[in-house]
C-alpha cells in the first residue's frame, strides 16, 4: 500500500490505524512524505509496520503527487499497489475483499469511491453536488465496461496489479496530469485491459477537506479537468437554482395574492425540480440533511467550476502550496500507497 502525504498530519494518523489493521492478505505500507513541514513524518514513523521514505526532489514537469506515487511504487514488492490518500480511513478486511474483487471480475485496475464524509455547512452544500455530477458523467457501469471506451478511477482509492502499472508506464506516464487517477485509467483501458470501478462505502471512506479555503482549491484543481464543458455546466446547474427558487417564490406570492390556478402550476413545478434534484443528489450517497443543504450547493458548484475554469485559461493552479503551469483539458495526480503481497488466498497489494 501507498500512501503520499504532504502535510497531512490532521487526518494520517487514523489512516496509518486502518491500514496496519488490514488482514486476510500479505501486504506491506509505504509512506512517501512528499516535503511536509507538519507532524506528518513524525506520525508515520511512529508506526513500526510503515517503512516512509522521502518523495525526493520534484523533477521538472511532474506535479508533487505523482512523484511521490511513484516513489513509493519503486520502493514496493507486491505483485499489487493499492494507492491511497492520507485522508482516508479503510475498513476491517477491504484489502483483501478489494483483491478478491479483482479476481472475480478479471479487472487489472480496481477503484473505489469512498463514502465522503461532510461535516459544516461548505461541505454538506456544496460535495453531495459535486458527486452527483461525478456520478451521471463517469458512470461505474460504463466504466466497468470492457466494450465502453469510458475510464475513469479514484484516486482516494485505486488498486492495480504491478503488471498493468508498469505496462502503461505508471505515473510516469501521466507525470505532469493534475487528474492522474483518471490518466492512469485511461491508459490502462486503452491498453486491453480491464477496469471494475463503483461506489465503496462498504470499503473506505474520507473526508477530503475540512474548511472552505481547502475546498475552493481543492476543485479549482479539479473541476475543470473532469467536467471539460465547465462553462455550460455551471450555466445549466445556476438556471436550475433559479427556476427551483424562482418557482417556490412565486408559488408562495401567488398563494398569498388569492391566485390559487398560478400558485398551483408554480408550485408543481418547484416541486417537480425540486423532485428532479434530489433524485439526482441520491445517486451520491451522502446523508439526508446534506441532500437538503446541497439546494444551496448549486450556485456554489456554478462559481467553483467557473474558478477552475479560469485559473486553467490563467495557465496556473495552485495545490499544496506548489504552483502548476497546466492548459485546461483531461489530465492525472498525488497519495499515500501500501504494498501487499500474495496472500494465500489471491493477489497481494502494495502501498506508501
Amino acid at each position: 500500500m501507498i500512501v503520499p502525504a504532504r502535510n497531512e498530519e490532521a487526518s494520517l494518523g487514523a489512516c496509518l490505524e486502518s491500514l496496519v489493521a488490514q488482514d486476510g492478505v500479505a501486504f506491506e505500507i509505504i509512506g512517501v512524505d512528499d516535503g511536509s513541514t507538519d507532524r506528518t513524518r513524525e506520525i508515520a514513523q511512529s508506526f513500526p509496520r510503515v517503512r516512509l521514505i522521502d518523495a525526493g526532489s520534484l523533477p521538472q514537469g511532474w506535479t508533487g503527487k505523482n512523484n511521490a506515487m511513484a516513489a513509493g511504487a519503486r520502493q514496493a514488492r507486491g505483485r499489487w499497489l493499492l494507492f491511497t490518500d492520507a485522508d482516508t480511513v479503510h475498513h476491517a478486511g477491504s484489502l483483501a475483499r478489494a483483491l478478491a474483487e479483482a479476481k472475480k471480475h478479471g479487472a487489472a485496475l480496481v477503484s473505489y469511491s469512498p463514502e465522503q464524509e461532510v461535516h459544516g455547512f461548505w461541505e454538506k452544500a456544496v460535495m453531495p453536488v459535486i458527486f452527483a455530477e461525478l456520478a451521471s458523467t463517469y458512470k461505474p457501469s460504463q466504466v466497468s465496461n470492457p466494450a465502453s471506451p469510458a475510464a475513469a478511477a479514484n484516486g482516494q482509492y485505486l488498486l492495480i496489479s504491478r503488471e498493468a502499472y508498469d505496462a502503461v508506464g505508471g505515473y510516469a506516464g501521466v507525470a505532469n496530469s493534475l487528474l492522474e487517477d483518471v490518466a492512469l485509467a485511461r491508459a490502462v483501458k486503452a491498453s486491453g485491459r480491464r477496469i471494475f470501478f463503483r461506489y465503496g462505502g462498504d470499503a473506505v471512506r474520507t473526508r477530503m477537506y475540512r474548511n472552505f479555503a481547502q475546498l475552493r482549491e481543492g476543485w479549482t484543481k479539479n473541476l475543470a479537468l473532469l467536467f471539460p464543458s465547465a462553462g455550460p455546466l455551471a450555466i445549466m446547474r445556476l438556471t436550475e437554482f433559479v427556476l427551483i427558487v424562482g418557482s417556490a417564490a412565486i408559488a408562495i406570492i401567488a398563494a398569498i395574492d388569492s391566485r390559487p390556478k398560478a400558485a398551483a402550476a408554480t408550485g408543481l413545478l418547484a416541486v417537480t425540480l425540486v423532485s428532479l434534484f434530489l433524485q439526482r443528489m441520491r445517486k451520491a450517497h451522502f446523508s439526508w440533511d446534506a441532500n437538503i443543504f446541497s439546494l444551496i450547493g448549486l450556485p456554489l458548484f456554478s462559481y467553483l467550476l467557473l474558478r477552475s475554469r479560469l485559473s486553467y485559461k490563467k495557465g496556473s493552479v495552485i495545490w499544496k502550496e506548489r504552483t502548476y503551469a497546466s492548459p485546461p483539458g483531461p489530465e492525472p495526480q498525488t497519495r499515500l500507497c501500501i504494498g501487499v503481497e500474495e496472500p494465500a488466498l489471491g493477489p497481494g497489494l502494495k502501498r506508501l
